[in-house]
């Protein structure tokens, strides 16, 4: 193992500082050393809190185990023991914090990221470590502000106990024929597992672990990566499919006739099905969500809270607000009630079979249920990051001297006509501003559409294809 365990600290590359967790390319902004340098960091940070041990994962990437050992090693050297629970997915990470009691956790991951990058994600006191800590952290390094000891790390696998506890959201009905596309991520060894255990009938696809992602990107919230996951539901006739990101916290799903069911469609049937146990509950949805699930949650009883995008920040206002469920249009799924309130996408994946298994219409039934609305994918287009927050304050700026319109600044804007809404945030982690249009009808769709782009063309940018 080529590590120093970050002894004298060292500068970390500041683009791999994210707002959610650390981020990027193996060997070039990414390097052992400086994971050794992070694990020392984060170490120092849990000693001087009190804490001792500290739970480490690692995905399927080429690169994760040698970014594990480097962890490992600097965690070690700040005086923390540390867990290695091994390879699997991230949530399978966030439970062995429960199951061990431990006062951290580490994840090596790079998520849904191409195979060249990796990073890093982590909880401290089961709440997120982001924002401020990171850049803390990354401080911390630089100046190589540490704790020293001798911490001791031992294997405590936790697979097979987690399988178990994901078991336990899964309420058996009618026998369902499942397909199941982990996209050879992190997910592959704890879906075959409970394939092995569930009843009905079940298709695995690129369940085996591959760090190259053979088949497609590990991003099912674009449409073509689950291309192969809707003709195996065609062919095998199944009721529905799953697939799962490269780090197994995000998910996608498609019904019996092909048809993806969205993040916030899919938070529509699990809230639902809270809702009916815990009346009132508060759900929480990110900007980019459709109206359509605030205005069911509503209907059924609910507190629907509109929050700012981002894992973490999700997870803060849960923990503030004592919600049972939230979600985001990026698929990730967060489930309190009966579980520990952290995104897990295969545990959601059980909770939704559950629902598909009682009912009597099946996903695709379910799916048509929900009030219809007309809008346009999650748009992203580029903008500097010196610019892109200065173009959503010009246009919220307009829009204050605007009749008609109701402004929403949670998260950039989101803008309420008469038409439905429009959306112009500025993405936390690139470069990019982020788009959304939603209307009851296609007529009000391109008027909103025509409105946002005019903004954008007032700010000097040119306005992308709406879709």
């Amino acid at each position: 193992m080529k590590t120093s365990a970050g002894e004298a600290g060292g500068a970390l590359d500041p683009g791999i500082l994210r707002e959610y967790d650390i981020r990027g390319v193996v060997g070039d902004t990414l390097t052992e050393d400086g994971v050794a340098a992070i694990g020392r960091a984060f170490g120092s940070i849990v000693a001087r809190r009190g804490g001792r041990a500290v739970a480490v994962g690692y995905d399927g990437r080429l690169s994760s185990p040698e970014l594990e050992a480097a962890a490992v090693a600097g965690l070690c050297a700040a005086g923390v023991d540390v867990a290695r629970v091994g390879l699997g997915p991230t949530p399978m990470l966030y439970f062995a914090t429960h199951a061990l009691e431990t006062d951290a956790g580490l994840m090596i991951t790079g998520s849904h990221n191409p195979p060249e990058y990796n990073g890093i994600k982590m909880v401290v006191g089961g709440e997120s470590f982001f924002g401020a800590d990171i850049q803390r952290l990354g401080a911390l390094a630089g100046a190589g502000d540490f704790t020293a000891g001798e911490g001791r790390a031992s294997e405590r696998p936790v697979a097979d106990d987690y399988v178990r506890r994901l078991l336990e959201g899964f309420e058996e009905g009618r026998p369902l024929s499942v397909a199941w596309d982990p996209g050879n991520g992190a997910a592959g060894e704890v879906v075959q597992e409970l394939c092995a255990r569930l009843p009905g009938r079940h298709v695995l696809l690129n369940e085996g672990i591959d760090g190259t992602f053979p088949a497609h990107h590990p991003d099912p919230t674009v449409e073509a990566n689950l291309e192969q996951l809707k003709r195996a539901v065609a062919a095998e006739a199944c009721d529905v499919g799953f697939a799962f990101d490269g780090d197994g916290d995000r998910i996608g799903a498609v019904d019996s006739r092909g048809r993806v069911l969205w993040g916030d469609q899919l938070l529509a049937l699990l809230a639902a099905d809270v809702l009916a146990e815990v009346p009132g509950a508060t759900v929480i949805a990110d900007v980019k969500t459709s109206q359509m699930l605030f205005d069911e949650v509503e209907r059924l009883g609910g507190r629907p809270l509109m929050w700012r995008t981002g894992h973490s920040l999700i997870k803060a206002k849960m923990a503030e607000t004592g919600a049972e469920i939230a979600g985001e249009m990026s698929g990730h799924i967060f489930i309190k009630h009966r579980y520990y309130g952290f995104d897990d996408a295969i545990y959601a994946a059980l909770r939704l079979l559950s629902i598909v298994g009682r009912s009597e219409v099946g996903l695709s039934g379910l799916r048509d249920r929900l009030p219809a609305m007309i809008n346009t994918p999650e748009v992203r287009f580029e903008c500097a990051d010196g610019r892109k927050f200065e173009v959503v304050d010009e246009v919220r700026e307009r829009l204050g001297a605007m009749e008609g319109v109701q402004v929403s600044d949670i998260d950039g804007v989101r803008v309420g006509t008469a038409d439905g809404w429009w959306l112009l945030r500025a993405s936390n982690t690139q470069p990019v501003l982020v788009a959304r249009c939603e209307s009851s009808s296609r007529e009000g769709l391109e008027r909103l559409k025509e409105v946002l782009a005019g903004q954008l063309r007032l700010s000097g940018l040119e306005a992308p294809d709406f879709g």
